[in-house]
């Protein structure tokens, strides 16, 4: 029997309520869910986009937090100016395991500041990133699979970039 009087109207409880408590019950088992199976979360998380049909996951760029310039290259060289500066700056700064450092190689945008051999701009800006990386991995200052090459067109340096790229694979 329902009751309709002035006191049962006083003592029902709204219905948006009991749709919040369902609502907490559900968050409450999915989170019991994920802390008993205890899988690795990279796994789990693949299982729900294949139950859901979803694309693979891509892997996510480094978001950049800090960078350090190196300039002074002679036009048309990728003799490495004294850097010292940088070696102490990617040591101190990559410190962290889950960050990667990205060299960007640029070359001039004056027709003096190319490859001798083949008058590219591009193998020269790739050159100047590569002796940069050379000079960090002999310095100590980070590993080899934690850096990244890459070129532009700009000035004649080279640009170093911190980035932060998750938990390492």
């Amino acid at each position: 029997m329902i009751d309709i009087s002035e006191e049962g109207a006083r003592n029902a409880r709204p219905v948006w309520l009991t749709t919040l408590a369902d609502l907490g019950l559900l968050l409450m088992g999915f989170f019991v869910f994920l802390q008993a199976t205890q899988a690795e979360p990279r796994l789990l998380a693949s299982g729900f986009r294949a139950a859901f049909d979803a694309p693979a996951a891509e892997p996510r760029p480094a978001m950049p937090v800090a960078a350090a310039i190196l300039e002074g290259f002679a036009p048309g060289s990728a003799v490495l100016p004294p850097a010292a500066h940088v070696v102490a700056w990617a040591r101190d700064a990559a410190r962290d395991p889950r960050t990667r450092i990205t060299v960007t190689g640029e070359a001039g945008r004056d027709a003096a500041d190319r490859d001798l051999a083949t008058g590219s701009a591009a193998i020269l800006a790739a050159d100047r990133a590569r002796a940069v990386a050379a000079l960090l991995v002999r310095g100590g200052a980070v590993a080899p699979d934690r850096i990244e090459i890459a070129t532009a067109d700009g000035r004649r340096r080279a640009v170093l970039t911190l980035g932060y790229a998750g938990v390492p694979q």
